[in-house]
């Protein structure tokens, strides 16, 4: 515990691993374990029982992560939040750990960029390789999935899916699941084009970009009775690709769910 700052509080039940450091009235709270060569900088708080870290990360002045769920039915119990590697938390950050009904878990994954202010309420699963921008709202119960962009102050609606490589609008209202590999945006949000910048970015070839943009027109161009006739008319053209079965899975759950939202399946 070589880092960490004099004017820093850390529960002497804490674990920290070499490499790590912990600035000026940062507080580390009973029960946490911190991996190697994270960074907690001052004012920061990483709350207990049930928090863990694994490496790299960096955590920024006044970020909170840690605390209770804001839930009503939360009464103490301990419950967990999961952090991966080489996630930055910028300042103001809220990460809140997960409900007993609801799993007890919250998850941030490897490699995601949470911007000033973002939110990420419990039982909360963020893959990898995401970007909430400033001011983000995540609902309870919410997935991201790997690779999507939320721009700032958009927020998702509690049980909500944000697809693979998709790409949210600022300010948009989400209350239905978001498609993968597609560019979200509105109030309430709807899906407007395929998200081509980030699959090209993302190493997605420019023959199966076209064969998504097929998949778009076929299912959010009204083409067709319901999704079932658009996915339909696909196969019977031949039009296929990996990305376009992961459209398939998006919408057979969203099916198995509630009002658009795949997730409200998971409900007690």
């Amino acid at each position: 515990m070589s880092g960490v700052h004099p004017l820093a509080h850390v529960d002497p039940s804490a674990e920290i691993d070499e490499g790590t450091t912990i600035g000026p009235f940062a507080v580390v709270g009973p029960g946490v374990r911190l991996g190697r060569d994270n960074e907690i900088r001052a004012h920061a708080i990483v709350q207990g029982p049930g928090t863990t870290f694994c490496d790299e990360n960096v955590v920024f002045e006044g970020a909170v992560l840690g605390s209770e769920p804001q839930d009503k039915k939360h009464a103490g119990q301990i419950t967990r939040l999961e952090v991966g590697s080489r996630n930055l938390f910028r300042e103001h950050v809220t990460v809140h750990r997960g409900t007993v009904s609801g799993g007890g878990l919250t998850r941030i994954g490897d490699d995601n960029m949470l911007l000033v202010g973002s939110h990420v309420a419990h039982d909360c699963d963020v893959r990898n390789g995401i970007v909430l921008s400033n001011h983000v709202l995540l609902a309870g119960h919410v997935l991201v999935e790997d690779g999507a962009i939320l721009n700032g102050a958009a927020a998702m609606h509690h049980f909500g899916t944000i697809g693979t490589l998709a790409y949210v609008g600022g300010l948009s209202r989400l209350v239905r699941d978001a498609p993968p590999y597609m560019v979200v945006e509105g109030h309430p949000a709807r899906t407007v084009k395929v998200n081509s910048v980030g699959l090209a970015r993302n190493g997605i070839p420019a023959e199966r970009v076209k064969l998504l943009k097929v998949a778009f027109r076929h299912l959010f161009r009204r083409r067709h009775a319901t999704w079932q006739n658009s996915f339909e008319a696909l196969d019977n053209d031949g039009v296929t690709s990996p990305e376009i079965e992961t459209l398939r899975r998006h919408f057979e759950g969203m099916a198995a769910g509630h009002h658009g939202r795949a997730r409200e399946a998971l409900r007690d």
